[in-house]
């Protein structure tokens, strides 16, 4: 057999380049791509000092003992030191299966999955029965539109002392029950109402940026399909079946998970709803903050711990989302 070599460098003809380094080719991609670098730069450090540090930090505490009373601290003229020490997975044992873990973690995050589910599916069948409404042409379309925009325009606060103040024992909605001489649920005492107002204020929160989200997925349906479908004599429910949901998968699979994220952390409703009044009804997020900065003493750790197994149970479920999606239609990876 014979081999070419090129006279110039000594080389075989064919034989491919070692590969540089990685920081000659950092040296070379700077070099091509420095301003994208410069224009990334900016978010990269603000991600770093407002997401990975306080994740960084948050990962160390869950794994000490760390509370108001051990922690550095300044009384006065007097600083105290730190004593709390390393514990290892101590936090983590002790939540998901120590002698209290029913009460302090399952309990809660089985109530967290319930409402999750309750919210996101209703989210979901009500934001998609007023899109295909909306979808319609329908006289005064247009201001339909705005007033069901308002409540995800209005600032959650706003909205949540609203309907706490409606919920109230002599609330509009209790006055306008006794009227009609109906029984007035104990909306902010009672636990099975506690939850079930939670719901029913995020459902009120959350259905509009759904409508809007699956409004813009029908009308990117090609009306084809819709006329084909009729000429073939398919039947309303058909139509929908066969046309509607399959256009709006790549939509739905979308606005399903983000709605999924954003409920399973929803602090804010709970917390203004109720406050530390409601233990039975706080979900994961709020019972985490309970723990570090609603008692005494304030359990860094354990909050912190919390925390983690959150975001831990996040990523497992994202991941095994996609991989369905994957599995199913390659075209709706996210």
């Amino acid at each position: 057999m014979t081999v070419a070599i090129d006279r110039a460098t000594g080389k075989r003809r064919g034989e491919r380049a070692p590969r540089p380094g990685p920081l000659r080719r950092f040296r070379h991609s700077y070099q091509k791509y420095w301003y994208a670098y410069a224009m990334i730069t900016p978010v990269v450090v603000v991600l770093g000092v407002l997401v990975l540090y306080p994740l960084g930090y948050g990962l160390y505490l869950s794994l000490t003992d760390a509370n108001s009373l051990n922690t550095a601290r300044t009384i006065g003229v007097n600083e105290i030191a730190a004593t709390y020490k390393f514990i290892g997975l101590d936090n983590y044992a002790d939540l998901l299966w120590g002698e209290t873990a029913y009460d302090r973690f399952w309990s809660h995050f089985i109530w967290t999955v319930s409402w999750t589910a309750a919210c996101v599916a209703l989210h979901y069948s009500i934001g998609l029965g007023l899109a295909l409404l909306l979808n319609q042409k329908l006289r005064g379309r247009t201001f339909y539109r705005l007033i069901l925009v308002l409540p995800w325009a209005v600032p959650t606060f706003v909205t949540v002392f609203g309907w706490r103040f409606m919920l109230a024992d002599s609330g509009v909605i209790n006055s306008a029950l006794d009227a009609l001489h109906l029984p007035t649920p104990l909306w902010l005492e009672d636990t099975f109402w506690q939850r079930f107002a939670a719901i029913m204020v995020n459902t009120w929160c959350g259905v509009p940026f759904m409508m809007v989200s699956l409004l813009g997925g029908l009308q990117s349906i090609d009306s084809t399909l819709y006329e084909a479908a009729e000429m073939d004599g398919a039947t309303a429910w058909q139509r929908f079946r066969y046309v509607t949901l399959p256009g709006l998968r790549s939509v739905s699979s979308t606005v399903v998970l983000l709605g999924i994220i954003w409920t399973f952390n929803q602090f804010a409703i709970i917390f203004l709803l109720f406050g530390n009044t409601a233990p039975d009804v706080d979900i994961l997020v709020t019972w985490a903050y309970y723990l570090g900065f609603g008692q005494q003493p304030r359990d860094y750790a354990q909050s912190a711990a919390y925390g983690i197994l959150l975001l831990s149970i996040l990523i497992v479920f994202t991941s095994v989302y996609r991989r369905w999606l994957n599995r199913n239609d390659p075209q709706l990876a996210i």
